[in-house]
């Protein structure tokens, strides 16, 4: 499960300077890659990056319903 927290996340951080991308230039990384918005490998990549984002408000409803201190226990503080 944490692995799939960890990989959800990076997928999310990607989406998101993606958008940073398309908002400050125009320009979306992930259809210049792929070779446009439409072409079936970017959509692929859209959806991936959206259920992502769904994967991850579990912890984000785990945290306001068992607390923040219980929902970052894997997080190693110093």
């Amino acid at each position: 499960m944490r692995a799939m927290n960890i990989i959800t996340l990076i997928l999310i951080i990607l989406g998101g300077l993606n958008w940073l991308s398309v908002g400050l230039s125009g320009y979306d990384i992930v259809a210049g890659v792929f070779g446009g918005a439409s072409v079936a490998a970017a959509r692929i990549a859209y959806v991936i990056v959206g259920l992502s984002a769904l994967w991850q408000l579990m912890p984000m409803v785990s945290s306001f319903t068992d607390g923040e201190i219980a929902a970052e226990r894997h997080i190693r503080h110093q």
